[in-house]
């Protein structure tokens, strides 16, 4: 049974917004008709239901979707019906409102931004923690993240199904919001490393048990903000009356507010919290309370929305048109493939095999879309560049500095930039850019929008890529596997010569060699002609070796890091030249009891002045500062003349080993601004050409191609961050500006072909060749039923005088 619903006066102006003006001999319904019925009523609700359409706003005191009383549609008749539901008579529950909007909607709000909050900052931080808690490297941290963010664009289509046919979305939204935090919560138990730090060296010792964890709570995460992101803006909407079309529209530009805000905000916060240390042993970054906040935030997300839920309304599952599609596509390729021989007459459009099972305006429909989703096919391309900034170009941040004078930012943080310039280039593109351009006469139409925001994407990874090399030049060169290097330090009071392998160089008193020098085979080492010693240092390493002005005259060799220090802190060694044992502490960190003729090991330290404290066997004490920035590795010697006093820090020298991070973090501002103003051009323009372009009712169809393409997109990311194939990073940055360029053009001829089409009129036209079909059929059967009448009433008389002409034979 089919109900159609109707309203009293407001029938005429629905019915002629929905068709342009076009709607000829439409009448009006009131609620007094609705129960009284009538031959009046009938007619017009005849009228309405063969211009095929279903109104669902009732009079003003009944429930949504009611019809007093119920008008059944059989065939082509209705069918008067007293039967009434349950609660279908009760008097619709009036929502609280303020200031003209449904108090509900501010729950909804609440909710989005502390979701987005939860997921933004979450990920803010999620490569860095791959890299630098899971040790694992760039390469597959990379990988492991965009596999998420993919899994995150692709679950939207299950929690769309899954709202529509089955749940409704406020079941939908609780439920998996419950699964959301859940994996918030794992993950922030996944980053504690104390838990499995038996040795508490503040590494954990069982590195599987971190990775299983953290692997799932994010599938969890993904199953959470994925299935839930269909869900909450179309239950905001539902929130609404149809005559509250301006409020319904203020409220999805406050939710996009929302969105943003959340992202903004945790963006920057989370890594200032994840910049913190903290552990029960041992310190570390504090990444469980970069996880645990965004844990805490989702909790309260899910608070918040059921605090509402006395407020909300809540509609009954109506089916997924999604499913609807898929099975209309999947039976026109069946029959197609059915009727794949010759001998079948062919179709015009490979659809059109569904006509047997599927209405032909359904049909239609499922064409327009495909269209578009065709269009959809270069665009992955697009999100595979845009959704690297939260990876690649965070790892590229690690390798700069964030001294911006009194404000200091993380490599993470970078990534604020992107919403910052939303908020300030959507009105600017929307209120100047567009309107300049219509007033020169320019057709700047959607598709071409599109076409130039993935152009100013390629152009983001040129900048990108500018900036990598920059970088490159101030990185060490280190080995390669198959050499070694090596850096000396004369410990002498005097000026020596030294010759190792094919160098020779001379070294003042207390300092090291320039830079390190390469050899491919272990070395001789000889001070002003006299062998004191072989060195061999593994391939693909790097050393010190320390000249000791001792009575056996040594050398000391020591192993040195070979790569940046982890995120942009500096790593700082002391060698002990002082007659005794020395203790040398800084902040919370003890370097331990250096022994004399003794080389320490790596304390990492974070930029600023940082005071060193300097202690020896008897309680004496100096305190050494040293200024330092990002990124940076340093030896200090202290010499032999070494004395405790007041100018005790005068001896000391500090001998740099890795040169601090020197290309500065704004030089990433106009990959950001290239990248922004692409999304803002390609990423809105995007959704309204595909809205403009899909029918009424498979607009959400539209939703998930389009959420599809960013998971794709990611996809792209991982196989070619996989396969590592390109040896810098900037090749692989201008790999993907080449293709997106490629796609660019693909996409403009595509572009070229395609007609812009009316989703509206062309559903208005089938709806009026469906009735043009009803009225013709329904003409012919009182036809056919009078012909068939005369041809009886013939044979009839034929059989008459018939009979007559038998009884005149018989009489004779």
């Amino acid at each position: 049974m089919t109900v159609f619903t109707v309203v009293h006066d407001e029938v005429k102006t629905a019915l002629r917004k929905l068709k342009n003006g076009k709607a000829p001999g439409i009448c009006s319904i009131t609620a007094e008709m609705l129960k009284a019925g009538g031959d009046h009523m009938i007619q017009c609700l005849s009228q309405i239901i063969n211009h095929a359409w279903i109104l669902e706003k009732p009079p003003d005191d009944w429930r949504w979707g009611i019809i007093l009383p119920f008008w059944k549609r059989k065939g082509d008749q209705l069918v008067y019906s007293n039967h009434r539901g349950k609660d279908e008579m009760k008097p619709k529950k009036k929502s609280a409102t303020v200031f003209g909007y449904p108090v509900s909607i501010f729950f909804i709000v609440v909710n989005e931004f502390c979701e987005r909050f939860s997921y933004y900052g979450m990920r803010a931080v999620l490569v860095l923690y791959f890299k630098y808690f899971l040790k694992w490297d760039d390469d597959f941290a990379t990988t492991i993240y965009h596999t998420f963010v993919a899994l995150c664009y692709l679950t939207p289509i299950l929690g769309a199904i899954v709202a529509d046919s089955w749940l409704g979305k406020f079941k939908t939204i609780i439920y998996l919001s419950i699964v959301y935090a859940v994996g918030q919560v794992i993950m922030a138990i996944s980053a504690i490393h104390d838990i499995t730090d038996t040795d508490r060296d503040g590494t954990p010792d069982n590195m599987t048990f971190h990775i299983a964890l953290s692997m799932v709570g994010l599938l969890l995460i993904a199953l959470g903000t994925g299935g839930i992101k269909p869900c909450v803006a179309a239950f905001g909407g539902d929130q609404f009356e149809d005559h509250q079309e301006k409020q319904r529209g203020t409220f999805f530009s406050i939710f996009y507010l929302s969105i943003n805000a959340g992202s903004l905000i945790s963006t920057f916060i989370t890594p200032i919290l994840r910049d913190q240390e903290c552990g029960i042993h041992t310190k570390q970054k504090c990444y469980p309370l970069a996880f645990g906040v965004p844990a805490a935030l989702m909790v309260a997300a899910l608070i918040v929305f059921i605090i509402g839920s006395g407020m909300y309304k809540k509609n009954a599952p109506q089916g997924n048109i999604m499913v609807k599609f898929c099975s209309c596509i999947g039976f026109a390729v069946s029959n197609r493939f059915k009727h794949r021989s010759s001998t079948y007459p062919k179709r015009d459009h490979w659809m059109d095999w569904a006509e047997e099972k599927y209405d032909k305006l359904l049909i239609a429909q499922v064409k327009m879309v495909l269209k578009v989703l065709f269009l959809y096919i270069p665009l992955p391309m697009f999100w595979a560049l845009f959704d690297q900034q939260g990876s690649r170009w965070t790892l590229q941040a690690t390798t700069m500095t964030g001294n911006f004078g009194l404000l200091t930012i993380q490599p993470d943080q970078m990534q604020t930039v992107n919403p910052i310039l939303i908020l300030i280039l959507v009105p600017i593109v929307d209120r100047l850019i567009y309107p300049l351009f219509e007033k020169c006469n320019v057709n700047f139409s959607p598709l071409k929008r599109m076409t130039v925001g993935m152009f100013l994407a390629a152009l983001a990874f040129v900048a990108a890529a500018l900036v990598q090399l920059e970088i490159d030049k101030t990185l060490p060169d280190f080995p390669s596997s198959t050499e070694s290097q090596a850096k000396f330090i004369n410990m002498y009071n005097r000026d020596i010569d030294i010759d190792a392998d094919t160098y020779n160089f001379t070294l003042q008193p207390f300092s090291a060699s320039d830079d390190y020098r390469t050899f491919q085979k272990p070395f001789t080492i000889t001070i002003d002609g006299k062998v004191v010693g072989n060195a061999s240092i593994p391939h693909g390493t790097r050393g010190t070796v320390t000249m000791v002005a001792n009575s056996t005259e040594t050398i000391i060799l020591a192993r040195d890091i070979t790569s940046k220090p982890e995120e942009g802190a500096n790593a700082i060694r002391f060698f002990n030249g002082f007659s005794s044992i020395l203790n040398v502490t800084v902040g919370d960190k003890n370097y331990g009891s250096v022994e004399t003729d003794a080389m320490s090991g790596y304390i990492n330290v974070t930029k600023g002045n940082v005071e060193f404290h300097i202690i020896d066997d008897i309680g004496s004490e100096c305190v050494y500062t040293l200024l330092l920035g990002f990124g940076s590795s340093y030896t200090v010697l202290i010499p032999p003349t070494f004395a405790f006093g007041e100018n005790c820090v005068d001896t000391i020298r500090s001998v740099m080993d890795i040169e601090q991070n020197s290309v500065h973090m704004a030089l990433q501002i106009p990959q950001y601004f290239f990248m922004t103003s692409g999304e803002v051009v390609f990423s809105v323009t995007g959704l309204e050409f595909s809205y403009s372009q899909a029918p009424s009712n498979m607009k959400s169809v539209l939703q998930a191609g389009w959420l599809l393409t960013v998971a794709v997109g990611n996809i792209i990311v991982l196989i070619v961050a996989e396969a590592g194939t390109l040896p810098h990073q900037w090749a692989e940055y201008v790999l993907f500006a080449s293709l997106l360029v490629l796609v660019c053009f693909i996409f403009g001829i595509m572009s070229y072909f395609y007609t812009y089409i009316d989703p509206t009129k062309i559903e208005a036209e089938f709806a009026h060749t469906e009735l043009e079909d009803k009225r013709r059929k329904s003409s012919e059967t009182p036809r056919k039923d009078s012909f068939e009448k005369r041809n009886e009433k013939r044979r009839e008389s034929s059989d008459s005088s018939s009979d007559e002409d038998e009884k005149k034979q018989t009489s004779f």
